[in-house]
């Protein structure tokens, strides 16, 4: 029996297969999903928020995987998929099915063939079609368009999702059968704002991947690495890449990142804008939560509690008034003042 990678290991053969983080607390996670890329068969379950780097994981785990890693790597984009055409683009079309059928065409499983099949945002599969996914994946066979031939398809099944899919079962959204399909193998991965460990790797792999923008960069100074970590960075690694690719093409000399390039980038139109007033407020939030120790909903709930009172103190003394200029209901506004005990005259 072969002895354990220590967790350093496991983080140099992630990065390798092009999944990057330096954060320990990513071990026990990476560790399920190299046995998962081992277990050449299983079907994984990526969950986590937009831009946080599942399709990366992904394509590491099949990377990983020696059965299959000389194959294809298929990625289906469910949430923009074509509806009306959507069988035909996973599952094949013989000539003739349809108008425009003017050939046989290979659908993507077919495509995907003792490789790795991907689908990202799985939770937006429209419902119609849930069955039929759930028919290959037991089955192992799909029927193109217009045939009444099955074909056999060996692919590993690695789904992802930006919103958990349990709830979206308990609502009717999402089969729970095919949800129970799916989920054998579980991985979460956390969004950018709880891998602060992570920034300064990731800045530099950004950087390398846009080298075409600018010569090499080496370093990254602790002032933006600070400024970074203050961001909520909704958008995750993304925009996170994003803000690097802007930073490259504004810099002009030197062989580090630093808050000067931040900074310029800041002022220039885009995405960074100065100012940005709803940033400030979550950087400021997440300052709130970082210093106090408090959680995230006890710091929301402190935030609404103050903007009502500054609502109170400086727009009127009616709730009417009050509600018109928060842009709410007066029953809304009257059932937060009263969760929080403030007043205000009728």
């Amino acid at each position: 029996m072969h002895d354990q990678p220590s967790d350093h290991e496991l983080l140099k053969t992630f990065e390798a297969a092009g999944f990057v983080t330096s954060s320990l607390s990513m071990a026990p996670m990476l560790r399920r999903a190299q046995r998962a890329a081992q277990a050449s068969d299983l079907t994984v379950l990526l969950e986590g928020e937009t831009g946080t780097g599942k399709q990366v994981l992904a394509r590491a785990i099949h990377q990983l995987d020696r059965k299959r890693n000389s194959l294809a790597f298929i990625t289906v984009h469910c949430a923009t998929i074509n509806e009306a055409l959507v069988e035909s683009e996973l599952f094949g079309h013989q000539r003739g099915a349809f108008s425009g059928a003017v050939s046989d065409r290979k659908g993507l499983f077919q495509s995907a063939h003792r490789g790795t099949i991907f689908l990202d945002d799985v939770n937006d599969l429209p419902f119609q079609l849930q069955p039929k996914l759930l028919d290959v994946i037991q089955r192992k066979t799909v029927r193109p368009v217009g045939s009444d031939r099955e074909m056999h398809v060996d692919v590993r099944i690695i789904a992802a999702c930006n919103q958990p899919l349990e709830p979206l079962v308990r609502q009717g959204r999402f089969r729970s059968d095919l949800y129970h399909r799916l989920n054998v193998v579980k991985l979460t991965l956390p969004p950018l704002r709880d891998r602060g460990a992570d920034m300064e790797s990731l800045i530099l792999t950004l950087a390398k991947r846009h080298g075409d923008l600018y010569d090499s960069i080496e370093r990254v100074e602790p002032q933006l690495l600070s400024a970074l970590a203050s961001r909520p960075f909704p958008g995750n690694v993304r925009e996170l890449e994003n803000a690097v690719q802007g930073m490259l093409f504004l810099k002009s000399e030197g062989k580090s990142l630093e808050l000067t390039d931040w900074k310029r980038l800041s002022v220039t139109e885009g995405p960074y804008a100065s100012p940005d007033l709803l940033a400030d407020a979550a950087a400021a939030t997440w300052k709130v939560i970082s210093q106090l120790g408090i959680s995230y909903a006890q710091a929301l709930c402190e935030i609404e509690k103050r903007v009502l009172e500054v609502a109170i103190t400086v727009h009127g003394s009616t709730r009417r008034e009050i509600a018109r200029k928060l842009r709410t209901s007066e029953r809304t506004l009257y059932y937060k003042m009263r969760a929080h005990g403030l007043g205000a005259s009728g």
